[in-house]
C-alpha cells in the first residue's frame, strides 16, 4: 500500500474532534494531502517527537481522542516513547506508524524495519501496549483502525507502506500551526 493511501484510510475514519499529531516529513505530507484541518498538528525539525507530543496531549486532554502519525525511522529514534505510552496507557491514544523501511526525506537510507526487520508492533507489545498490530493492505489497515478507534487504547498500528514521496506540504509557519491547533483544541 502507498503511504498516501494509508492516510486517506485514516482520515476517512477520523471524527471532527479528533486531534492528530504528525511527524515531520512524509507523515505530515501525506496527512495534509489527505485532508488538512485545524486539528492536525504538523511537527517541523523534531524527528522522533510526534509520539512524545501526542502522548502529552492524550494525557492532558483525556476527553479528546489523539492520533499520532509517525514514520518508522522517527519511531525508532524515540523507542522510549513505546515504553512511556505502555506505562501511562492513555485510553484515548492511537499511534499509526508508516513503515517504509527507509529515512525517505534524507535520501532513502535504510532503517532497521527494512532489511533488519525490526518489528515495531512486537516492540510495542513488549513495552506494555498489548493492542499492537500490523497491516499490509488498505483493507487490513481499515479494519485495524476501525477497532483501534472504537475501543479504549492505547493502540499501535504499524502500516507497511511503499517509500512514496508526496509533494504536498503543510504550512511552513510553525507559530501559525501552533496557534491554529491550540484554537481548535479550545
Amino acid at each position: 500500500m502507498r503511504g498516501a493511501e494509508a492516510l486517506v484510510v485514516l482520515c476517512e475514519r477520523l471524527r471532527a474532534e479528533d486531534a492528530v499529531v504528525a511527524s515531520l516529513g512524509t507523515p505530515s505530507y501525506h496527512l495534509v494531502a489527505a485532508g488538512d484541518r485545524p486539528l492536525n498538528f504538523y511537527l517541523w525539525a523534531s524527528m522522533g517527537m510526534a509520539s512524545s507530543v501526542g502522548l502529552g496531549l492524550a494525557v492532558a486532554r483525556p476527553d479528546r481522542r489523539v492520533v499520532i502519525v509517525d514514520g518508522d525511522g522517527a519511531a525508532l529514534m524515540n523507542l522510549g516513547s513505546f515504553v512511556t505510552v505502555g506505562w501511562r496507557a492513555p485510553r484515548n491514544l492511537v499511534w499509526l506508524v508508516l513503515e517504509n523501511g527507509v529515512f525517505l526525506e534524507t535520501g532513502g537510507q535504510p532503517v532497521a524495519t527494512g532489511a533488519a526487520r525490526a518489528d515495531l508492533a512486537g516492540i510495542a507489545r513488549a513495552a506494555g501496549i498489548p493492542s499492537s498490530s500490523r497491516a499490509g493492505t488498505a483493507t487490513e489497515l481499515g479494519a485495524q483502525l476501525d477497532r483501534a478507534l472504537a475501543e479504549p487504547g492505547p493502540h499501535v498500528v504499524v502500516a507497511r507502506v511503499d517509500a512514496d514521496a508526496n509533494p504536498a506540504r503543510p504550512p511552513a509557519d510553525p507559530v501559525r500551526l501552533k496557534n491554529r491547533f491550540m484554537d481548535a483544541l479550545g
